[in-house]
Formats: structure tokens, C-alpha cells, sequence
């Protein structure tokens, strides 16, 4: 005889909804990190007047060349190379370890935590490109640069600290780049060839 009034289910105001969620991800992508793309680190000189410059000579020891073609072809002191061998070449030329009269100097220095040491701190690498060389093939080289001065870092942080260079902290680690400092030095690209002779066309 009585009919049980219909409940109305409440509609929900989702006009706002779409406002909030842009809000959240704005929020978001702020106050989280993100990976970015580092460069390669490079310490150039400061600006000198043209009075003030002084020839510097270094011992050909000292130096390790590293030329690349118009054509790609790598050579490392007039000695054609691949680009995975260098790796291994230029930790050897920068480390130095058995003091080999041919491999670059070393000063002895106070060092913190390793105490007075030597220090390959005179060695140049020194890098010329070819105009027409590829932009890969000129990373690939500089690529191989980083990572043998990377791997010698973190073996001298295992041997010392007994771990990684990238768990030491910011003291120890730029102990260990007294100890084997980034020394690079490149030339303007110009008409090179293989066997590392070059000049200006």
C-alpha cells in the first residue's frame, strides 16, 4: 500500500577534478629530481694580455698527442690507435707508476690524508682535430679521456678508502684529484692528417 520513496544518488562535482590533477603534476615535476645531461668538465685558462704571455716549454715526456683526422683515424703520439685501446694508453701515460723515464714527471706534494706523495700533476694531454672530423668521432675520443681519468680516481679511492670515488665524500675526493689532476689542452680544428702532422690550409 505504501511505496518506499527512491533514494537520489548525490552527483558528484568533478569540475574541479581536472584542476587538481594539473596542480599535482605541476607539483610534482618541481620538487622532483630529474637526470640531466653533464658536459664534459674543461678548466680553461684565464684571459692574459698579450704582454704578460710567457713561452712555456714542456718536455715532450710530458706530452701525450692525441690527433683525429678528416677521415676519422685516430693516432696517439704519431701511432695510429683505435678509440677503445685509449682507455688504457692514457691511464697508463698519466699514472705512470713504475717511473718510467719515457711517461711524464711527477712532483712530490702534501697531499690530505695521503700524506707527502707523488702527484702527476705536469703531464699535458694535448687533443687536435681535424675541420672535417665527425662530431663522433670527437666525442668517442673525448668519451675515452674522461673515463680513464675516471677509472684511475675510483682505483686510488678503492686502494685508499676502500671504496668507490663516487661514495667519498667531497674532501677525499678532491684529494684524489690532487693526486691525478685533468690536464687537457686542445687546439682549434685545422688540416691535420693521420700521422699527426698538420697546419693551415
Amino acid at each position: 500500500m505504501f511505496e518506499r520513496p527512491k533514494r537520489r544518488v548525490p552527483i558528484l562535482n568533478t569540475t574541479s577534478t581536472a584542476d587538481i590533477s594539473f596542480m599535482l603534476l605541476i607539483f610534482f615535476l618541481v620538487t622532483s629530481s630529474m637526470d640531466t645531461d653533464k658536459g664534459l668538465p674543461r678548466q680553461l685558462p684565464p684571459i692574459q694580455n698579450e704582454e704578460e704571455v710567457v713561452e712555456q716549454k714542456i718536455k715532450q715526456r710530458n706530452i701525450l698527442e692525441i690527433v683525429i683526422d678528416g677521415e676519422d683515424r685516430l693516432t696517439c703520439n704519431n701511432e695510429a690507435i683505435i678509440t677503445d685501446d685509449l682507455v688504457e694508453r692514457v691511464k697508463t701515460f698519466v699514472a705512470n707508476k713504475t717511473n718510467d723515464s719515457s711517461l711524464p714527471e711527477k712532483s712530490k706534494r702534501e697531499v690530505n690524508y695521503f700524506g707527502l706523495c707523488e702527484v702527476s700533476d705536469r703531464h699535458v694531454i694535448y687533443i687536435r682535430v681535424d675541420r672535417e672530423t665527425s662530431y663522433d668521432a670527437y666525442f668517442q675520443v673525448q668519451d675515452a679521456i674522461v673515463r680513464a681519468y675516471s677509472q684511475l680516481r675510483n682505483e686510488l679511492a678503492e686502494e685508499k678508502f676502500g671504496k668507490p670515488l663516487a661514495r667519498c665524500d667531497k674532501d677525499q675526493k678532491d684529494a684524489i684529484a690532487m693526486v691525478y689532476p685533468q690536464r687537457i689542452s686542445e687546439d682549434e680544428p685545422t688540416s691535420v692528417t693521420a700521422a699527426g702532422k698538420g697546419g693551415e690550409q
